[in-house]
This record gives structure tokens, C-alpha cells and sequence, in this order.
């Protein structure tokens, strides 16, 4: 099922508006004041676990791919610590995802 939905034309647009969105910019990176381009878009809340959230804007977020790899263990498909914080930051309203 997941294969499958980054497949989709409905994804790759949203994809490209959270990219837009975000100005091409990683947005990990920039808490750090650093200005790198972002290729990927990363489900705060892992798709794989809450699916209803797959085109919610709130749990899309603009990153390098340097950043997207430490937001997951790659091992076991789990969140790293980092990945966890992201999602604690955002409950706290610590960060601030702009609107589309």
C-alpha cells in the first residue's frame, strides 16, 4: 500500500506544493541557519502508521535528504530520536509549518 501511494499523481503534486511551500528548502536545516535544498518530503507521523495524515500539509515537511535519513532507522523502519523530536516539537508548537 505505501509503495504504491508515492506513486501516485495525487502525491507527486502534493509533493511539489510542500515543496513550494517550503521554498525548496530543507527545513531541518534551516533551525540550524543553514540554507540547503530539499528533495524529499517527509511524513512527520509515519505514513505507515497513520495514513489518514498522508496529504495532511501539517504532517509534511520539507527536507534534504541527509536530513531524512536521520529521521529514520533504516534498520528496523522506526523514527530515530530526532525523527521523534520533529513530532514533539510540532505538538509543542515549537516549530511553524507556513500554509500552502
Amino acid at each position: 500500500m505505501v509503495i504504491k501511494f508515492y506513486k501516485t499523481i495525487k502525491w507527486k503534486n502534493k509533493r511539489q506544493n510542500i515543496l513550494k511551500r517550503d521554498n525548496y528548502l530543507c527545513q531541518e536545516c534551516k533551525r540550524y541557519g543553514k540554507t540547503t535544498g530539499a528533495t524529499t518530503v517527509h511524513h512527520i507521523k509515519p505514513l505507515e502508521f497513520n495514513y489518514d495524515l498522508r496529504f495532511d500539509n501539517n504532517n509534511l515537511i520539507s527536507l534534504c535528504s541527509k536530513c531524512h535519513d536521520k529521521m529514520h532507522d533504516r534498520t528496523n523502519n522506526e523514527l530515530t530520536d530526532l525523527g521523534k523530536n520533529l513530532i514533539e516539537r510540532i505538538q509543542k508548537k515549537k516549530i511553524y509549518i507556513p500554509p500552502p
